[in-house]
């Protein structure tokens, strides 16, 4: 699980949050249950100053003499506890006060959103299950993608959606088949995705409208789904933000919207659509630089594009054409715009 100090910082703030906000649970169940029961907070106020007396005297005893009289002395407090709490433990005294007005008998125990870890995020020296789950809706934040991966999503990619009768010349193959092997071969990157011998990078390439970002969407929700951080950008937004960083932060005094912390920490990049940016000769280095740096720490990429491996070496440079031919899995969608199928079959 791949996960930046920043990600990590932010998950300890919703611990931090969730701690204050159980925090004010108790002070309001408390004075709850004083108004209600008087005797209650007798009771605890009696057993907070017994304490704290007997802590002041054993401070303040003869150093000499303390060794010698620590049991005698806790004997003492509890004495003087259960005589506080009218001949019974205090807790035990506590919990048939609330019992007796209709309270709940944990009712003032400390409230924790998860008991396990008591809102700490840590169960010894290993993360707790809820860290994991808070983790996950955190990537899904800062994927960008949390509403739409409800939609789509391997569950919901329909391959009714592409025609049998419709053939490749290529390959011979209709729509469905090609697409119900891009499927698999998706399903398979994402299974197999974090081994060591198979590959992390992945182009989905072919015209507008047949499912390329569908698939980056299938891809990402698996990934996060088991623990993966992954970051989404578009293009066109990706290479406008990576600009602004580099050429205009400065000017304009802004703080760094992009988090380069994420975009080299995440597990998983998906550059959608490359290609509909404005091309220049620093967007060609910008993809190198990414291409280059995800490569050299493991990190995968998934990349979706109209253009040919071909296409792409004309566009950006042969390096960055050579590169994906050698490390990315190819996967070429065919078939009729799946939009106007849909509104076909619907009507």
């Amino acid at each position: 699980m791949g996960i930046t100090n920043s990600q990590y910082d932010a998950v300890m703030r919703v611990y931090e949050k969730r701690r204050i906000d159980n925090h004010h649970v108790e002070e309001a169940r408390r004075k709850e249950a004083y108004e209600a029961i008087p005797e209650l907070g007798q009771l605890d106020r009696a057993v907070a100053s017994l304490s704290v007396e007997t802590v002041r005297q054993s401070l303040a005893g003869n150093q000499s003499r303390q060794a010698a009289v620590p049991a005698a002395r806790a004997a003492s407090l509890h004495e003087r506890l259960v005589e506080a709490a009218g001949g019974m433990e205090p807790g035990q005294r506590r919990r048939a006060l609330l019992a007796a007005h209709s309270f709940p008998e944990d009712y003032l125990e400390p409230v924790y959103t998860c008991p396990d870890c008591r809102d700490t995020g840590r169960i010894g020296s290993r993360h707790c299950h809820c860290f994991e789950k808070e983790l996950i809706a955190l990537f899904y934040t800062q994927s960008g993608l949390s509403q739409i991966l409800q939609k789509e999503n391997f569950d919901t990619f329909d391959l009714e959606c592409y025609r049998t009768d419709l053939i490749d010349e290529k390959t011979g193959k209709s729509s469905r088949q090609i697409m119900t092997a891009a499927l698999h071969t998706c399903r398979r990157f994402v299974d197999e995705y974090g081994s060591e011998d198979r590959k992390r990078y992945l182009m989905l390439t072919g015209p507008t409208g047949l499912g390329k970002t569908f698939l980056t969407h299938c891809i990402a929700k698996e990934l996060i789904d088991k623990g993966r951080s992954v970051i989404y950008y578009s293009a066109g937004e990706l290479f406008d933000l990576l600009a602004k960083d580099r050429f205009g932060r400065a000017r304009e005094e802004e703080p760094e919207g992009l988090g380069q912390d994420l975009l080299s920490g995440c597990d998983l990049l998906i550059i959608d659509d490359l290609g509909t940016e404005l091309t220049n000769s620093f967007v060609g280095t910008a993809l190198f630089q990414l291409l280059n740096a995800r490569m050299a720490s493991g990190r995968g990429m998934v990349l979706s594009t109209n253009l040919s491996p071909l296409e792409i070496g004309r566009i950006y440079s042969d390096r960055i054409s050579s590169r994906i031919m050698e490390e990315f899995i190819l996967i070429r969608v065919f078939g009729e715009d799946i939009r106007v199928q849909k509104r076909i079959r619907n009507h």
